[in-house]
């Protein structure tokens, strides 16, 4: 249940997303038992971002940690920053990777998660008035001060994330970007085939399609929920979205699927996954559904 991210950084293979918290409706309490449960079963990385509920839930996750210190000895968490959403100051969304804009995202996220570290920092989303520069210099000023373990990118291709390495000084351990059956995208723009060249493991968001996979309903999402029920009598799961997310897990770039439900028995779905290796005929089986064409 653990993946090794870097010399000094396991994930667990799963990890808790908190895009969707709002949608819990869980107490403070109920928050922390909800965590202590994931925990339990092995979801131990928690990955979060400063715009998440409006810049609110990393506080919300933090008065969780308030009353419960305990639990950040046994949890990994990830945040990101660099999206900046309008509000009565600013007149649009837009990009910020400045040194000074990083480095107070990341003393914000500390302050609001009431944690002194954050083991990973991702860059949200790649910024086409980005100085490089200035990302190292934030990189390495926080890393100096033990404020950040280590740091990623995500939603980045792969001349982006080359382009930003070429200045670090540190190693970028992760990219985190959309993936699922429905979604394959990033398979195909040399994105997953650049993280197996750079040895790292990508977060995947979005796993489920955000539900198209249960609830679309144009010729795509028909002909895979027909194949993953097929796939999933072949290997005894109990559902299709363990089939859906062991087709991301079979892969051999070792993907780090996130769920964002705030339910325990979906939150099972992903770790129950862990349990069965697709054959490659089973896997472009669902392939095939989704293309709609036999590969070449």
């Amino acid at each position: 249940m653990r993946i090794k991210m870097s010399e000094d950084l396991m994930f667990s293979r799963i990890v808790l997303g908190f895009w969707r918290m709002d949608e819990w409706n869980l107490s403070t309490e109920e928050l922390i038992k909800f965590l202590e449960e994931c925990m339990d079963i092995g979801i131990t990385t928690m990955d979060h971002a400063d715009i998440y509920g409006n810049y609110t839930f990393e506080e919300l996750f933090g008065k969780a940690l308030e009353l419960r210190p305990d639990l950040r000895k046994r949890m990994e968490i990830v945040t990101k920053c660099t999206i900046v959403y309008p509000s009565a100051t600013v007149r649009v969304k837009y990009y910020d990777s400045s040194e000074k804009y990083i480095v107070s995202q990341v003393e914000r996220s500390l302050k609001n998660m009431r944690t002194d570290y954050l083991d990973t920092l991702l860059l949200h989303r790649p910024d086409p008035f980005m100085d490089p520069e200035e990302v190292s210099r934030a990189f390495d000023k926080l890393h100096k001060d033990g404020k950040v373990k280590s740091f990623g990118v995500s939603n980045y291709l792969p001349h982006e994330y080359k382009m930003l390495k070429s200045y670090l000084n540190v190693p970028l351990v992760t990219n985190q970007v959309e993936l699922s059956c429905l979604h394959m995208e990033n398979l195909e723009n040399g994105t997953i085939p650049m993280c197996l060249e750079e040895r790292i493991h990508p977060m995947i968001w979005s796993p489920l399609a955000g539900g198209k996979i249960f609830t679309g309903d144009g010729e795509k999402e028909v002909r895979l929920r027909e194949t993953l029920e097929i796939v999933r009598e072949d290997i005894g799961a109990d559902s299709i979205d363990v089939v859906a997310f062991a087709w991301l897990l079979s892969h051999p770039a070792k993907v780090v699927p996130i769920t964002g439900s705030g339910e325990m028995k979906y939150v099972r779905k992903p770790v129950e996954a862990l349990k069965y290796k697709l054959t490659p005929e089973q896997w472009f089986m669902i392939w095939t559904a989704v293309k709609g064409h036999k590969v070449l």
